[in-house]
C-alpha cells in the first residue's frame, strides 16, 4: 500500500494584484478547505505593517521572517489555501517546501493589468513597500518581473493567466489543472 501524498496545500505564488488572496478565498470556499493570506500571517506575527516593517528592520528581516512563517504554514497539517507574498518564492528553501507540500500555482497578468489592478487598490501604498527605485509602478514592475519570473516558473506545477478572466473563470481553471486529490477537499492515495 502507497503513502498518502504529504501534499496538502494549494499554494498560489506570483506578482502583487495577480489575485492571490481574492482567489485563494475563493477556491478555498469551493474545496472546503481553509485558506491563509501568508502577508497577514507575517503581519500578525510582527505586530505591523510590511511597509513598516521594511522601514524598521530591513527588506533582509522581512524575507527572514516571511519564510520562517510561511514554512509554519506550510508544514501545519491539513488541507490549506494559501496566497503567498509575491517574493516567497525567491529563496530555494522555501520553493523546496513549497513543493514537497503543495501544488504550486502561478498566477500571472501582464505589467499593464498589475499597474492598473495595483493603483485600484487603496491599501497598495500603505501596506506595500516600494521594491526598487525605479521611479514609476510600470518601471519597478517590470524590472521585478525580470527577476522572479523564471524564480515563479521553476516553482510552479502550472500557471493561470488572471488577465481578462473573472475570478470565477481562474478558479474554475485551477480546480481543472490541479491534481485530483485535491479536487472537492479529499486527498486520495497516490496511483
Amino acid at each position: 500500500m502507497k503513502e498518502q501524498s504529504q501534499k496538502t496545500k494549494i499554494i498560489l505564488i506570483g506578482y502583487r494584484a495577480t489575485g492571490k488572496s481574492t482567489i485563494a478565498s475563493l477556491l478555498a470556499e469551493r474545496w472546503g478547505f481553509d485558506w491563509i493570506d501568508a502577508d497577514v500571517a507575517v503581519e500578525e506575527r510582527a505586530g505591523k505593517r510590511i511597509s513598516a516593517i521594511f522601514r524598521d528592520e530591513g527588506e533582509p528581516y522581512f524575507r527572514d521572517l516571511e519564510a520562517s512563517t510561511l514554512a509554519d504554514i506550510l508544514t501545519a497539517p491539513g488541507p490549506l489555501v494559501v496566497a503567498t507574498g509575491g517574493g516567497a518564492p525567491m529563496r530555494e528553501e522555501t520553493r523546496r517546501v513549497m513543493r514537497d507540500r503543495g501544488v504550486v500555482v502561478w498566477l500571472t497578468a501582464s505589467v499593464e493589468t498589475i499597474a492598473r489592478r495595483m493603483s485600484g487598490d487603496a491599501t497598495t501604498s500603505s501596506r506595500r513597500p516600494a521594491l526598487t527605485k525605479a521611479g514609476s509602478p510600470i518601471a519597478e514592475i517590470e524590472r521585478v518581473l525580470r527577476v522572479r519570473e523564471p524564480i515563479y516558473r521553476e516553482a510552479s506545477d502550472f500557471a493561470v493567466d488572471t488577465n481578462d478572466k473573472t475570478v470565477d473563470e481562474i478558479v474554475e481553471e485551477i480546480m481543472d489543472q490541479a491534481p485530483s486529490f485535491f479536487f472537492k477537499g479529499r486527498r486520495c492515495a497516490d496511483a
